[in-house]
């Protein structure tokens, strides 16, 4: 008797990572006639997608100008002006809207569900990808990749993945989607960065970016909940380290900022905290200057200051409170200069008048430094693009590897950059790779 020869399962897709890029890849492989598997360790999908956007999940950002946007990933926003011209952001917003989902554009362009619900993205995107075809594996955790050696000086091919309960799985094509190491609880740990190092991809280091600030100030948890609305924001390092009296101003941002019970978040910190965290890597003394009145000058804020205690002049200071400036945080500024809230307006000399509009133009706090990648929004770092091909987000080592998401090394700000990096790769790699079949 013969025994029928039963040939092993061999996939044309393996997505490994069930976040945004990983769906979107998966998705779309499917769309185009693979047969697609979807890997993600978790035993559900996207737990990082839900806590994007606050848990509003910000899909994009609408900013017309492509230059500007490309500019929100540094140097390295140059990779992006092909990809973005094949699925950019206006793809995006007809994309998710062709799925049901109503957008709304607010301040920034940023782009959110107008149902502000980050379950709502991830529900459709899983939707979709079990309508196109994919399967999926939850529980599925990678322990690594195996390669098969090129020849001829031939690029290389993975062969398969290798799950640590010792299942092999084989593929013509792999996209990896893992992410980054911000919110390790979701699952994001690093562990593409580890398996690319293995096969002998470059990978850039990985640090929290995007991140909320630590300050040296104690009495800082005192301000805790406070939320700030277009104020100016700047970082100052010492001109000298021997001179304590002369700072020097390295960047400046007007936007939003929450006080927290350690120190400083919101958008316009997380987008300026890389810079806070490389200078405090060269031990610099960091100060953050909040200026509540960005625009006007010290000159028109004397007049103002003057014009209120004349008007004013037997009120105490403490009630004297400028609409642009929180009580809490007005109260802690005259307890910081000495300052008693009971004195009368009158009493206050002009160097006292004069230190407390100072004051308000620049409220300087002291770094300490980066929360951890579990307070991280995206994490810096991963595969060098030099050896990543653009045109199909394809690796330039693996003939058969694609490389999408966080897990390619580019800095981004807030405000729906992240995302459209994911929905963009994601979109051309599974169109690359079902061709690649």
């Amino acid at each position: 008797m013969i025994k029928k020869v039963v040939k092993p399962n061999i996939w044309d897709v393996v997505v490994i990572g069930g976040g945004p890029a990983g769906l979107m890849s998966a998705s779309i492989a499917a769309k185009y006639g693979a047969k697609v598997l979807l890997l993600e360790k978790n035993d559900v999908m996207g737990k990082k997608l839900l806590l994007t956007g606050g848990g509003r999940c910000n899909l994009t950002n609408a900013d017309p100008d492509v230059r500007n946007f490309v500019s929100k990933f540094g140097k390295k926003g140059d990779f992006l002006f092909s990809p973005l011209s094949i699925f950019g952001t206006d793809d995006t917003i007809r994309f998710f809207e062709k799925l049901g989902i109503k957008t709304k554009v607010e301040p920034g362009f940023r782009v959110f569900p107008e149902s502000d619900n980050a379950l709502d993205v991830l529900g459709v995107l899983t939707k979709l990808a079990k309508e196109n075809g994919v399967e999926f594996k939850l529980g599925a955790l990678v322990a690594h990749i195996k390669k098969s050696s090129p020849r001829g000086g031939a690029s290389g091919k993975i062969s398969s993945v290798i799950l640590e309960n010792g299942e092999e799985i084989k593929a013509k094509n792999f996209i990896l989607a893992t992410g980054g190491k911000s919110h390790p609880e979701t699952g994001s740990t690093g562990d593409g960065f580890k398996w690319l190092k293995e096969i002998g991809h470059k990978v850039v280091d990985s640090n929290p970016s995007l991140v909320p600030i630590k300050l040296r100030e104690a009495w800082i948890a005192e301000l805790a909940g406070i939320t700030l609305e277009n104020v100016g924001v700047s970082i100052w390092v010492l001109k000298k380290e021997t001179d304590k009296s002369e700072w020097k101003k390295v960047l400046g941002k007007k936007g939003r900022i929450l006080f927290t019970h350690v120190g400083l978040s919101g958008p316009t910190i997380l987008n300026m905290s890389k810079t806070v965290g490389d200078l405090l890597k060269e031990k610099k003394e960091v100060k953050i200057a909040i200026d509540f009145f960005p625009g006007v000058g010290l000159d028109i804020m004397h007049e103002r200051m003057i014009k209120l205690y004349e008007q004013n002049p037997k009120k105490k200071i403490k009630n004297l409170i400028p609409v642009e400036v929180p009580e809490k945080i007005y109260l802690k500024i005259l307890e910081i200069m000495g300052m008693d809230g009971e004195w009368f307006a009158n009493e206050i000399k002009r160097a006292e008048r004069i230190a407390i509009v100072e004051m308000l133009k620049m409220f300087k706090l002291t770094a300490d430094s980066l929360l951890g990648y579990d307070k991280a929004i995206v994490s810096s770092g991963g595969v060098d693009l030099n050896e990543v091909d653009f045109k199909e987000f394809k690796s330039k080592l693996y003939d058969n590897l694609f490389l999408v998401g966080d897990i390619l090394d580019f800095d981004r700000s807030s405000g729906g950059y992240s995302l459209q990096l994911c929905w963009t790769s994601g979109y051309i790699a599974g169109k690359s790779s079902a061709k690649n079949c």
